[in-house]
């Protein structure tokens, strides 16, 4: 059996540009399977936290220490504002999946993957001529092609109405249902109270709270956390 990259150690984690301290001093743990949201407000450093956790930006200081070395290969990642290449829905995930170097059934897997997130009708589409929810949906099938074991999504619905907003949440609890780990940046707290087994909560680049969805929403243990949950300004 091959030996999971979880769980993920993060020890006084920070990050800065220039002068100015984006994430200071971060230190929790990701286990295996679960749903992590990262909440916080605009400019909390939400994302910066996600790209530094997937090798995208390198940290200022402290420690990200997997539990394998070869972690970066397990990992995959969508953005908010998803990069669909000149290609169709179906030849952008048999893209990823070259680079990620299968070599058997590419086809058969990216029509699956788009048969996953309900688009097979629209496999041969210039995938930029799709609507904006369709794109995200073809990156999570991009990503979820790829069966990675951790899944770093950042505000993967900030743009979307509520009715591409519940497919792909959908999307993202069948994909977890599979066994792969989510972390997630989110603003948006009914959002967070609907998919998070566990929440992270920035803010001005500190976590401030680290605990067990049903915990944190009834009883925040920072008073930023029991403002932003009640909706009150922070800045």
């Amino acid at each position: 059996m091959v030996e999971s990259i979880l769980p993920l150690s993060v020890r006084s984690l920070s990050y800065s540009v220039g002068a100015v301290e984006v994430i200071r001093d971060a230190s929790f743990a990701i286990e295996r399977g679960s749903r992590n949201i990262v909440l916080g407000a605009n400019g909390a450093g939400k994302s910066v936290l996600l790209r530094l956790l997937h090798g995208l930006l390198l940290p200022s200081g402290g420690q990200i220490k997997w539990a394998r070395a070869d972690a970066k290969f397990k990992q995959a990642m969508v953005f908010q504002r998803p990069v669909m290449l000149r290609r169709t829905a179906r030849e952008n995930i048999e893209f990823a999946l070259q680079v990620a170097g299968r070599e058997k059934n590419i086809s058969h897997a990216a029509r699956a993957a788009l048969e996953s997130v309900g688009l097979t009708h629209l496999a041969d589409r210039p995938a930029r001529l799709c609507s904006g929810g369709e794109q995200q949906r073809i990156a999570l099938a991009r990503a979820w092609a790829l069966v990675p074991e951790v899944l770093f999504l950042d505000e993967p619905t900030a743009s979307l109405d509520p009715t591409a907003t519940k497919a792909i949440e959908e999307i993202i609890a069948a994909i977890n249902n599979t066994g792969t780990t989510i972390i997630m940046t989110t603003h948006d707290i009914g959002q967070a109270k609907r998919i998070a087994h566990r929440v992270l909560f920035l803010h001005r680049g500190r976590l401030m709270e680290d605990a067990l969805a049903g915990h944190f929403f009834t009883e925040p243990q920072s008073p930023e956390a029991a403002a932003f949950i009640k909706g009150e300004l922070l800045w």
